[in-house]
């Protein structure tokens, strides 16, 4: 695996992965994918990583991967799962995430009671110094700029968009930009219920 760590200014979108093989797919085969109806507002970042659901038992709730974005592309789940012909989203839209090698946190960032994961951004430097999922949450006085790095990083790449990015100004709502950011439902804090864990499934 490799060992090149974010910077400090690296853009992080915290993606779920639901089992194992799928966490395989991206050290083997290099991609993640995400559906179309569901993807985050931008997906030209720098790294994603990789938020382990109950389903790997031991190594669950944490964040313990990442890998360098090196490009992304729309196609359907047939052609990234051809195994899986009679599967009901076939036909289904999803971005294929084209990965670097995945890369070994020095510690794992542990959810604590936080079960409630979604798509959300954060940043290297926040990525770098965390030991909770709480810890990659950004603070609102940054928020701002944050959200515009990103509509920069899609401007450049003129890649395909989910929807039209929203603008802001000073007089932008902290529940918006939290909402657009992913880490509305993250900064309310919900507490894990043992009979569900909350998270994104992608199929």
């Amino acid at each position: 695996m490799s060992s090149d760590l974010p910077l400090s200014t690296s853009l992080i979108l915290v993606a779920v992965i639901n089992h194992p093989r799928d966490l395989e797919i991206a050290r083997v085969l290099g991609w993640y994918r995400i559906p179309l109806r569901s993807a985050p507002k931008v997906i030209s970042i720098d790294y994603l990583a990789f938020y382990q659901t109950a389903a790997f038992e031991e190594q669950k709730w944490r964040i313990q991967y990442l890998a360098p974005y090196r490009g992304h592309e729309l196609t359907t789940r047939l052609e990234l799962i051809r195994d899986e012909p009679d599967h009901p989203h076939a036909s289904k839209e999803y971005f294929k995430i084209q990965l670097g090698s995945l890369i070994s946190l020095p510690h794992p960032i542990s959810a604590e009671n936080w079960r409630r994961i979604t798509f959300f951004y954060t940043t290297g430097e926040l990525l770098l110094n965390a030991h909770t999922i709480k810890d990659l949450i950004v603070p609102q006085d940054e928020r701002q700029q944050l959200w515009q790095a990103l509509r920069d990083r899609a401007s450049q790449s003129q890649s395909y968009l989910p929807e039209p990015l929203p603008g802001l100004d000073s007089d932008t709502n902290f529940d918006f930009l939290s909402l657009l950011l992913g880490i509305k439902e993250l900064e309310e804090g919900y507490l894990w219920n043992s009979s569900q864990e909350h998270v994104d499934v992608i199929e």
